[in-house]
């Protein structure tokens, strides 16, 4: 038994270099099979959630523009309402003051004139 141990021929427990060459294609082509089907799920989930964030945006935004339009409506009632109510009032007040001017022309007369006094000393300052 004269056995060389650095003998080049092959020993039947070691594979052959093309097995090995085989084998790492093998796995190599699982690995590349396993992680393109991750990826393809990966991308289907992305995408179902961009799709989720957009109607929840849509939604969103359509309840914001439901809210803002109510929010004008009433605002616009509130100050067509005081808009009324101050139209009203310089109403008044235009009746009342030619109802006193009516009734006291003599004092009116002295009032205009004493201010429009006042308000010439004022300019020529």
């Amino acid at each position: 038994m004269n056995e060389n141990p650095f003998s080049t021929s092959p020993t039947p427990a070691t594979p052959s270099l093309e097995e090995a060459a085989s084998d790492l294609r093998s796995a190599v082509s699982d690995f590349a099979s396993a992680t393109s089907e991750k990826a393809t799920a990966v991308k289907n989930r992305a995408v179902e959630t961009a799709e989720a964030l957009r109607a929840t945006a849509t939604d969103k935004a359509e309840h914001y523009k439901t809210v803002a339009t109510e929010k004008a409506h009433i605002a616009t009632e509130s100050a067509q309402q005081r808009y009324d109510d101050a139209q009203g009032k310089a109403k008044e007040f235009q009746a009342t003051a030619e109802d006193y001017i009516r009734q006291n022309p003599a004092k009116t007369i002295l009032g205009a004139l004493g201010v429009g006094f006042l308000i010439g000393l004022i300019t020529r300052k």
